[in-house]
């Protein structure tokens, strides 16, 4: 059952969200302690307005358990949505490691942020149906634009969105990394 993350989700929600990110993490942290960077995204995860809030948190719920879980957002809020993480990260490490944080998509696009599925439950369609509701949502928000970026060598996923639909729109430089970017019209 797909339904919307909650802030009790968080600690769930968190192994998912680094498994998706990878390298991203660390900037967002400002870190690359582990630990430290646990504490930091669990900390954004419970928060109410940043791009790893649980209010943009898409889950999949299997056996009581959070399966899958996809972020996305309005591309149009997407700078004020990356404040709180860039604030934090001024006020700690100073303004290159808050300059290190990109936007990851453009206005007028509803955006995949991660998308992760917990390895016990990979293979049952959970990203399938997280994509779907994606698309419904951006849909049903009036988007007639959907965006994503995927790392070049994941190949599997790159394959994925172009079945589903997905065109390339060039590269995106994110935390010293070229991601694809994609896209589907709506």
């Amino acid at each position: 059952m797909i339904d919307s993350a909650t802030v009790k989700d968080a600690d769930a929600l968190l192994p998912l969200l680094l498994s998706a990110i990878g390298p991203i993490a660390h900037t967002l942290s400002g870190t690359t302690d582990d630990v430290e960077t646990w504490d930091v995204l669990r900390d954004f995860l419970s928060s109410e307005h940043n791009r790893l809030s649980f209010r943009n948190i898409l889950v999949e719920r299997r056996d009581g358990a959070v399966a899958g879980m996809l972020i996305a957002y309005s591309g149009d809020a997407a700078e004020e949505l990356d404040r709180p993480i860039r604030e934090r990260l001024e006020s700690l490490h100073g303004e290159e490691a808050a300059s290190a944080v990109v936007t990851e998509c453009k206005p007028g696009d509803y955006y995949l942020d991660s998308i992760a599925v917990d390895e016990r439950f990979q293979g049952q369609g959970i990203a399938k149906s997280l994509i779907a509701a994606f698309e419904e949502r951006g849909r049903s928000q009036g988007y007639d634009k959907l965006s994503l970026i995927v790392e070049p060598y994941n190949e599997g996923a790159y394959a994925l969105y172009r079945k589903l639909g997905y065109k390339d729109d060039g590269l995106w430089q994110v935390s010293d990394g070229a991601y694809k970017r994609m896209i589907k019209q709506l």
